[in-house]
């Protein structure tokens, strides 16, 4: 149930569980999604691709997985008390991306934008890339990171009926649709003989950031 030629199936973005996100998420869930190994990757991606200025971690929780905190991280999510708890962070949103994909920024506020472990529950989310490059300064990436974890009842059809391979080729696609992105780059960033988690990373940067 993957997309073909920037087309979607339809059904695609329908989710078991359609009621309100609010009410799922209300209670904080203070744990990890992915094992050591995992968060360790996402941590050295982070590194390599220098998300170290002004940083949005869409999605987020009460950790954000990064060796050394951005020069300014800001957290958007839907639990309060998650995104106190995260100590990497210098500021929080409660904002819901499935109910409204325009994000509450102004234009050109971050170096940098991250998804941890969250793409696969979006239903709109050609609408959110597009708006996350409208926020992002020339040369802004937006990495998203997954695993073969996720909360199935919240996660969309497309994602649930498709393999790790192919859910790279599902993010890589929604960056591409949105026509906001130079060509997206895809990677597996665990070992293919890892035992535990696998971690996979889908990133682009904003179009027409260089020359």
């Amino acid at each position: 149930m993957t997309p073909e030629d920037g087309q979607f199936p339809r059904g695609f973005f329908n989710r078991d569980d359609a009621t309100d996100d609010a009410t799922f998420y209300s209670s904080p869930r203070l744990v990890t999604h992915i094992d050591d190994a995992a968060i360790a990757a996402v941590g050295g991606l982070y590194e390599e691709l220098g998300l170290n200025g002004d940083v949005l971690d869409l999605m987020s929780s009460w950790v954000s997985h990064f060796r050394v905190r951005p020069r300014r991280l800001t957290v958007l999510g839907m639990n309060a008390e998650e995104l106190a708890a995260n100590e990497q962070a210098a500021a929080s949103v409660i904002h819901d991306l499935n109910a409204d994909p325009c994000l509450p920024f102004d234009d050109a506020t971050f170096d940098a934008a991250a998804c941890c472990v969250s793409v696969d529950y979006l239903i709109r989310p050609v609408e959110v890339f597009t708006d996350v490059a409208r926020v992002l300064r020339p040369d802004g990436v937006f990495v998203c990171t997954f695993s073969n974890r996720c909360f199935p009842s919240k996660a969309i059809h497309g994602w649930l009926y498709s393999t790790d391979e192919q859910h790279c080729a599902v993010v890589a696609e929604y960056f591409r649709a949105s026509g906001a992105w130079d060509e997206p780059i895809a990677q597996r960033r665990t070992p293919v003989d890892h035992r535990g988690d696998p971690l996979y990373a889908v990133w682009a940067t904003k179009h027409g950031s260089r020359g």
